[in-house]
């Protein structure tokens, strides 16, 4: 649309209602300086909407900016449909990617969305399954509308059985038929992880939601606990080495390991005086 309106091939003049879909996303820094752009062009007179399926504080009061006494109309909180197998998979960080390929080699995985919190590292992710010798597809935010296509169709026909996606990528997907989703990388948010594993179990059927769960992660896990008012089952691949020795490179420093220590702590006496 900018570069449309850059090229005078459209114009703004008349518009009466504007619509911003996954508005938290579109709200975020990466694309705030289009979207303020694309407003400012519009009528000042007109109805603003925005829909999400999370709203964070910080992008409420930001988008309070485009809006003059706004209401807010929300759709009860969600929660994964119940027909969704959650699992969580601890492992050593360095064992991440290993384990990941050996749950999708040894289990009956028809199509897997597998997610990942950045570009990096679903290129990273891409190559060792393509090693492997998995069909796999990608997508990120540095990819154009075509190659998004594309990769959505291969993934689609069969063709790839595995889509690598971050988390602005893949937002509004809605796939039928994908039996797992797997959260490479636990997300920083609650809403996210249960916008996440939405996208397995379309239409009330069967879905299976992983989740690989690194020490440092142990916080984050916490709070999608409490989101889901219950813990989730931890489980353990039969056959798979854990006891690999971690490189030099992902040890980390004693003062990690007492951050990372103290925030757990700090986590695990949070959900007790949750649940007591």
């Amino acid at each position: 649309m900018l570069d449309l309106a850059n090229r005078r091939a459209v114009r703004f003049d008349q518009v009466q209602i504007l619509v911003l879909d996954e508005a938290d996303r579109m709200l975020d820094m990466g694309f705030l300086p289009d979207i303020d752009d694309l407003i400012r062009r519009m009528p000042r007179e007109r109805q603003t909407l925005l829909f999400s399926a999370t709203m964070p504080p910080a992008i409420q009061t930001l988008s309070y900016q485009y809006m003059r006494s706004p209401e807010r109309i929300e759709v009860d909180t969600a929660l994964p449909p119940h027909t969704i197998a959650q699992r969580l998979y601890p492992v050593p960080l360095h064992l991440k990617t290993a384990l990941l390929v050996a749950l999708l080699q040894s289990e009956d995985v028809s199509s897997a969305l597998v997610f990942t919190r950045t570009k990096q590292e679903a290129d990273v992710v891409t190559r060792k399954l393509e090693e492997a010798q998995l069909a796999v597809a990608e997508m990120h935010g540095d990819f154009n509308q075509k190659e998004r296509l594309r990769a959505l169709e291969l993934f689609r026909e069969g063709k790839a059985r595995v889509l690598v996606a971050t988390n602005i990528a893949a937002r509004g997907l809605d796939i039928d038929g994908i039996s797992h989703v797997i959260n490479y990388d636990v997300p920083d948010e609650a809403d996210d992880y249960v916008h996440r594993v939405g996208r397995t179990a379309r239409q009330e059927a069967l879905g299976i939601a992983w989740s690989l769960v690194t020490p440092e992660d142990e916080p984050l896990v916490a709070r999608i606990e409490h989101r889901l008012g219950r813990p989730v089952e931890r489980a353990r691949l039969e056959g798979f080495d854990y006891d690999v020795p971690s490189p030099d490179w992902a040890r980390p420093s004693a003062r990690t390991l007492l951050r990372n220590a103290s925030r757990t702590q700090s986590s695990i006496s949070r959900w007790k005086s949750i649940t007591r």
